[in-house]
């Protein structure tokens, strides 16, 4: 076999829900001697991508950035500024064949995020390169996404008088019609982007996925037989993708001033701390964040609470706390808690053997983090994929989800509810049984000869042998 370097090329979309699993599964190409080029759109939409950025560039310097200008455009107020930046980069995908086309070495395989499949299919043909996607969230959202045109007809309708779907690869199908997004239902960006791109996974030549099979075996299998999609491309688990060091550096620069989180941490007793965050991207009403700094109290138990007032961070800094919550509240809390409206290391606050619970809107990123670290969760799903995800939590056994609070800003949930719910998951060792039980499938899978490592160097000598012959 020659010794030729593989050399991947990958092309992110936007949000560090997406950014941040790219640079991960990155690493571990890097790490087994690829050569990696990254496309990087530019500018970013939040100032927590662009630091990310700049520090897996100082960390990676063998990596080849290829900044990918795109066109200034003034979003609609009303849309999403991310789902935004995904139209306009798959508006500019045209811009591409010139750029990766005069790399050398000539790439190996191109990697996209999930967003930008069609557009790069008729690209990658032309070029003749192997084209893989990295589908974001978990095997049963992935489900949900590939058969998404076959279900369209029957959630056309809000109104339908049906309650449940039946969707082949997800261990909790039927689907309750609850959980599939409201954005759904009418033609929205999202919604025309799966119709467009669920019919194009056949012409990829794989789909890496962030998980693992203790915690997705069965969607993992339904996937890989054919059994949600006939051609189906092989899907590789190959999660769950481990926090790299560089990024501990970028959060800490994101925060104006990085809070004593550790060594309060530290003075708390082990299991004692519920640990709060709702991701870079959902910021929850006024009305709800209150309740939930009253549940938090009324629950008894220790606290660290990650406020997000605002979608975009740049924004978000210029709101102080005692505006966001009320001053009152500020101080009452001092007493059980810390709150901060800083973006926080998340991975290095789950690890921690303080924390004995995660109140979390299940996006999938977070899902993984609590599983590699055996916490359990109180699902809090606000939107997107974040029900399906709940659904997985709970029928894992390794957490609770109210149904009945609604997707975000349905309702406003009031805090003897939300301090109910945390009393609950903290009190439950059946759930930390389970945690536990997670965390070491997940440890056993990015372990040396472990699955991760396995696929990973076993698509490596494919790709070799594809270039060599």
């Amino acid at each position: 076999m020659s010794d030729e370097v593989v050399h991947v090329a990958m092309f992110p979309s936007a949000g560090m829900g997406h950014l941040t699993p790219f640079l991960r599964l990155a690493s571990l190409f890097l790490n087994n001697n690829c050569k990696v080029t990254l496309i990087t759109p530019l500018p970013t939409v939040s100032l927590a991508e662009s630091q990310l950025l700049d520090h897996f560039h100082s960390s990676f310097p063998q990596v080849n950035f290829i900044p990918f200008h795109l066109q200034p455009s003034s979003p609609d107020s009303v849309v999403d500024p991310f789902f935004h930046r995904v139209q306009t980069l798959r508006d500019s995908t045209n811009l591409l064949p010139p750029l990766i086309s005069s790399l050398s070495p000539p790439i190996t395989v191109f990697i996209s995020d999930i967003f930008l499949l069609s557009p790069l299919i008729s690209i990658t043909q032309q070029l003749s390169l192997p084209n893989y996607t990295l589908f974001t969230s978990s095997a049963s959202m992935f489900s949900f996404f590939s058969h998404f045109p076959t279900l369209a007809q029957s959630i056309s309708d809000a109104s339908a008088e049906i309650s449940e779907i039946p969707v082949p690869g997800i261990a909790f199908s039927p689907l309750p019609y609850s959980s599939i997004p409201p954005i759904l239902f009418k033609p929205t960006i999202f919604r025309n982007l799966m119709m467009e791109d669920s019919p194009n996974l056949t012409k990829l030549q794989g789909v890496f996925l962030n998980t693992f099979k203790a915690l997705e075996s069965h969607s993992l299998q339904a996937l890989n037989n054919g059994e949600v999609v006939k051609g189906m491309p092989p899907v590789y688990a190959v999660g769950p993708f481990v926090p790299l060091e560089f990024e501990k550096e970028s959060q800490k620069e994101t925060s104006s001033e990085s809070p004593p989180l550790t060594k309060w941490l530290d003075e708390q007793p082990i299991g004692s701390v519920v640990y709060v965050c709702f991701g870079s991207r959902t910021a929850l009403g006024r009305d709800q964040m209150r309740e939930i700094g009253d549940g938090l109290m009324r629950s008894g138990y220790n606290f660290l609470w990650v406020v997000k007032d605002k979608i975009v961070d740049k924004e978000d800094k210029e709101v102080g706390l005692d505006e966001v919550l009320g001053v009152e509240l500020v101080e009452r809390m001092k007493k059980k808690g810390l709150v901060v409206k800083e973006w926080v290391d998340q991975s290095e606050i789950l690890s921690h053997k303080s924390i004995g619970g995660f109140v979390s809107h299940c996006g999938w990123n977070s899902i993984m983090e609590a599983a590699l670290n055996g916490v359990p969760i109180l699902a809090w799903p606000q939107h997107g994929d974040q029900r399906i995800n709940a659904g997985l939590v709970e029928i894992s056994g390794w957490g609770i989800w109210n149904k009945n609070w609604g997707w975000g800003g349905e309702r406003v949930v009031k805090g003897e509810e939300i301090g109910d719910a945390i009393k609950e998951m903290m009190k439950n060792e059946l759930f930390k049984v389970k945690a536990i039980e997670l965390k070491d499938g997940g440890l056993r899978a990015i372990s040396i000869g472990g699955d991760c490592e396995v696929t990973i160097q076993k698509l490596i000598r494919k790709w070799k042998n594809n270039v060599n012959n």
